[in-house]
């Protein structure tokens, strides 16, 4: 199970979480975090910029999209490993692929702005922090590490997103850390198919 905290009581994802008493959200986030997992400290007052409206994905805003898969390599990117911008989103973060956390994502910042938050079902959570030259309108291109990946475990397909906070126009390193330092997003990612 993968728990992350919020600074406000109520904002918790899930019966598995219940645990997590109100009085002790308002305690440090190193006090919480030595509880659960060895999960690192992150200061709450970094937290707030990824709180979410809602607690769970019905509330959630669906958005059908055209899902496809990439890689850093050439075939995708136009770029080979030695370019300094290989491996490299729009956003200026490294690309990656957290299935237990926050992977980066290619989108059109006119529909889903860089940094929006999304559960894609059957890949999981993503940020959008990359754009593509094929990637207009309600597209989205999901980042695996390899092509072989790509192809057997995405390809092509159809699927209701779920949008879980349309992003501000940025991402950086130190937010996609947060995001994935289990400190951040109140999601208990056994409950998501």
């Amino acid at each position: 199970m993968f728990i992350v905290l919020v600074t406000a009581a109520g904002m918790l994802v899930g019966e598995s979480q219940a645990f997590i008493e109100a009085d002790k959200l308002t305690g440090t986030a190193a006090s919480v975090a030595s509880e659960h997992n060895g999960a690192k400290a992150v200061d709450t007052a970094e937290i707030k910029d990824y709180e979410l409206p809602f607690s769970n994905l019905q509330h959630a805003e669906t958005v059908e999209v055209v899902a496809t898969g990439y890689y850093a390599g050439v075939e995708s990117t136009g770029k080979r490993p030695g370019h300094p911008g290989y491996g490299i989103t729009y956003s200026g973060v490294k690309v990656r692929r957290e299935k237990n956390g926050f992977s980066t994502i290619a989108a059109d910042p006119k529909v889903f702005p860089i940094g929006t938050l999304m559960y894609i079902p059957g890949y999981g959570f993503g940020v959008v922090a990359d754009t593509g030259g094929a990637i207009k309108g309600k597209k989205i291109d999901l980042y695996f590490h390899t092509k072989d990946q790509v192809y057997s475990e995405w390809g092509k397909r159809n699927v209701n997103v779920y949008v879980l906070k349309r992003g501000e126009g940025k991402v950086t390193e130190a937010m996609m850390d947060q995001l994935n330092s289990g400190q951040a997003i109140p999601v208990d990612f056994s409950l998501y198919p």
